[in-house]
């Protein structure tokens, strides 16, 4: 009997807590043509995770459209997760430093994340609305994210931070800035090089954006095709 009233007061928190969240407010005005972001994972010794995420606004301004691509997964320590965080790494590359999960509406982390009721989510949990990487080697995703936003006006604007690769235990694997790249996003869906033998990419990624964007300030990105050079700011971090 008494197990029985611990189990269904364990339940009753677990609802109340979820049912106590603010849920998210679906993005309707993430301006198109606010232009393409990428935040890419530098090469660090000792990992052989290397990848990219970028976005762009969608075109309705419903969103933002994301497109995920993370390579040399390793075999053990997942399933592995990966979030926009609330601040940018720092220049000294502290994975620490880039602080919680965006969660401008203090969702918090308890409850897990209901990927059936994003609305429910810490903004920020991209892995928990669509999935974590499960398997080793390479991991991709497209999808559009309703409750993030590319409006500096808006809570769950996230143009100006990070995002970290996590194993299960929530260490933090690497982390890079998101940095503005030009009016088309770079799809960068199979489009990195494959690890070496040693387990690491020479530091380049080669894409094809149309129109190609203007050059900024950051590490470089090769254009496919001669057709100009593309740079992407790319965090270095240290655990």
């Amino acid at each position: 009997m008494r197990a029985s009233v611990f189990a269904f007061l364990a339940a009753a928190s677990v609802v109340s807590a979820q049912s106590s969240t603010i849920p998210a407010p679906q993005i309707t005005d993430s301006p198109s043509g606010a232009g393409a972001y990428i935040a890419t994972l530098p090469e660090k010794a000792g990992s052989t995770v290397r990848g990219s995420i970028s976005a762009e606004s969608a075109a309705d301004g419903k969103g933002v459209k994301f497109f995920v691509s993370f390579s040399g997964i390793p075999e053990t320590g997942g399933p592995f997760m990966y979030h926009i965080h609330e601040k940018p790494v720092p220049e000294n590359g502290n994975c620490t430093a880039a602080g919680a999960h965006l969660d401008p509406y203090k969702r918090g982390e308890v409850p897990i994340c209901d990927a059936s009721q994003p609305e429910t989510c810490q903004v920020g949990d991209l892995s928990g609305k669509f999935g974590n990487a499960t398997a080793a080697g390479l991991f991709e995703a497209e999808y559009t994210d309703l409750f993030t936003s590319l409006n500096p006006s808006s809570p769950a604007y996230f143009g100006n931070l990070s995002f970290v690769f996590h194993f299960s235990n929530k260490t933090r694997i690497g982390c890079a800035n998101f940095r503005q790249v030009g009016t088309q996003p770079p799809s960068v869906a199979s489009s990195l090089p494959a690890p070496s033998a040693t387990g690491f990419f020479n530091g380049t990624a080669t894409i094809t954006p149309t129109p190609p964007p203007a050059e900024f300030t950051g590490a470089a990105v090769k254009v496919a095709g001669g057709a100009g050079a593309m740079l992407a700011a790319a965090a270095v971090f240290v655990l």
